[in-house]
């Protein structure tokens, strides 16, 4: 049987569930935007499907949806040259999804680690959709034969549970019809840390308003959240050894590196030596230099919420010209008569 030739595509989704922050930026929506190219399609997702795994609010829920499309845009992401929409209007999503949860198996998902971080001791008044989330994830992926996903660390074991799914159901139907798609985790800040524990993922459920810059912060917040974040009392090393027992440290330089596109080597050979008195300043003016006009946008697009959604209308009527001929020949290997 003659391999199949994918078309090379990108997709990769955030949830829309509120205070979009600098780990989202660095670890998705920067990534996201440097894919924009001529060398692969890019499809990027609100996946509000996802978010309601726990309770939302619907008003926030669909304040949060708006607010996160004016996030990729903000940041960069053209939506005529990527398709940008949110998960729900495109129907074929949850359809694929419930082949995947007859495909996937119940042990698979009892070892996702998200799972058990989640659901915790409580496992038993968890959602089922947070049970199965992994294999929505899948089914987000592989319903636009997705040959590459940008993400982070923390989802890498979903992304190995999606290549299983492609594999079984290949295997199960005699198929090569879904790609074993290719993780891409790269860059200096794929896990950005909270900016008062540098061992702790920053994150918008942490109390600490200092913890995390919001993408809606002004250039004053920035510079003040930079000024206060935790550091040592040790000079910054030259060599990326001198940084191993110091996440604070690290963590910093990490979102220096990641702001400048730098790697950590290159900013540690400039800065090696000072103080983190000299250096905070040196962040700070780059963090507001890159994001401020970022959370300027972000409220100006947020003053037109109507171009926001037709944004996103027009952005799944092109995801369903991919979806929809992939899910009906998908219902076609499986044997449902249409």
């Amino acid at each position: 049987m003659t391999e199949t030739q994918f078309t090379p595509r990108v997709f990769s989704g955030i949830q829309p569930s509120g205070n979009l922050h600098l780990g989202n930026y660095l670890g998705a929506l920067k990534r996201f935007v440097d894919m924009q190219g001529p060398e692969m399609e890019t499809v990027y997702c609100m996946v509000d499907l996802h978010a309601i795994t726990v309770w939302q609010d619907p008003k926030e829920l669909a304040h949060s949806t708006r607010e996160l499309c004016a996030g990729f845009i903000a940041a960069g992401i053209d939506p005529e040259q990527s398709i940008l929409f949110n998960q729900s209007q495109v129907p074929e999503h949850a359809q694929l999804a419930w082949i995947f949860n007859c495909v996937a198996r119940m042990g698979w998902m009892q070892r996702m680690t998200q799972w058990k971080d989640k659901a915790g001791k409580n496992q038993q008044n968890a959602s089922l959709g947070l049970f199965a989330y992994p294999s929505l994830m899948a089914a987000d992926i592989l319903i636009y034969h997705a040959t590459h996903v940008p993400v982070g660390e923390d989802q890498k074991q979903h992304l190995e549970l999606t290549r299983d799914i492609a594999i079984k159901f290949n295997n199960d139907f005699g198929v090569d019809f879904f790609p074993v798609t290719e993780p891409v985790i790269e860059g200096a800040a794929t896990r950005v840390m909270s900016l008062r524990d540098g061992t702790k993922k920053m994150s918008k459920s942490d109390p600490s308003d200092m913890s995390r810059i919001n993408m809606t912060d002004d250039a004053d917040a920035i510079a003040q959240k930079i000024r206060k974040a935790k550091t040592d009392p040790d000079a910054l090393p030259s060599e990326i050894d001198g940084l191993e027992g110091r996440p604070d440290a690290r963590n910093l330089i990490n979102i220096y590196a990641a702001l400048a596109d730098r790697s950590v080597e290159q900013v540690l050979a400039d800065v090696g030596g000072k103080q983190f008195g000299e250096f905070k300043p040196m962040l700070a003016e780059l963090a507001v230099a890159k994001l401020s006009p970022i959370s300027s946008e972000m409220a100006r697009l947020m003053n037109d919420q109507a171009e926001i959604d037709r944004i996103l209308a027009r952005g799944a009527e092109r995801a369903r010209a991919i979806t929809a001929p992939i899910l009906k020949r998908t219902y076609e290997i499986v044997g449902m008569v249409s």
